[in-house]
């Protein structure tokens, strides 16, 4: 017994049910929700054990000034840490002048009112450098469900509006892809340049008269969303 295999679906659709093939693109403009700092402290010593010691110690005064911040500072980090020898020409060799040493950190904060006067702070301090803020929203801000919403409104918006030119209407969903899941540039927030609205800062002398907080203005975030969308509507009406 022989039997007719189901005839595929035609790819671009067919006269009696075509496709519409449409891109829906949002961009919303919102306050950032964080903002990341970064801190740099150094220390030199006449020996290693020396540069060593005095970088633990401001190493331990920045992260328990950090700390007092509390909920404020939603994550520390350690980075980078290093002790390296100064040579200087001695004779016909070279001998070690001094040692130096540095340990790079990395804070979040959400309050960015504790942020400014937990920046000018941290500069106050001897051998400290601080760089940024570099502002960004959380990956589960709702900002970005809300771009994609908006662009699945305007896909289907275009759609229908294609369908109503042609004297037809839509009729079903066929596909709704991301672009991330086409290899193609997808929603979200483009990364900012190095140093893109970066402060840096270096501390002063111990000792000092404390310095006034920076009156820092938050950066606006661009949040991206794209879709394709793929419908079939109704018959189209090119008899008028």
């Amino acid at each position: 017994m022989i039997t007719d295999a189901p005839t595929p679906a035609a790819p671009y659709g067919t006269p009696e049910t075509p496709r519409v093939a449409v891109r829906g693109e949002a961009r919303l403009e919102v306050d950032p929700e964080i903002a990341r700092i970064s801190i740099a402290v150094g220390a030199r010593g006449a020996d290693r054990r020396s540069a060593l010691a005095d970088l633990t110690r401001r190493n331990a005064d920045v992260l328990a000034l950090i700390k007092t911040y509390g909920d404020s500072v939603e994550k520390l980090e350690t980075g980078a840490f290093s002790i390296s020898p100064e040579l200087t020409r001695h004779g016909r060799g070279e001998r070690v002048r001094a040692y130096h040493g540095s340990v790079h950190l990395t804070a979040e904060l959400s309050d960015f009112t504790a942020l400014g006067e937990l920046t000018t702070r941290l500069a106050d301090l001897e051998l400290t450098r601080v760089s940024g803020p570099w502002w960004s929203l959380r990956p589960d801000s709702p900002a970005h469900g809300e771009a994609r919403r908006q662009a699945v409104r305007e896909a289907v918006q275009r759609a229908r509006e294609y369908a109503e030119a042609l004297g037809a209407r839509l009729a079903a969903l066929v596909e709704l892809a991301d672009l991330g899941a086409e290899n193609s540039l997808g929603y979200g927030m483009p990364a900012a340049p190095a140093g893109a609205r970066g402060r840096a800062a270096y501390g002063s002398a111990e000792g000092a008269d404390a310095a006034p907080a920076l009156d820092l203005e938050p950066q606006r975030q661009t949040v991206y969303a794209q879709v394709n969308a793929r419908f079939t509507m109704t018959p189209p009406d090119l008899t008028s």
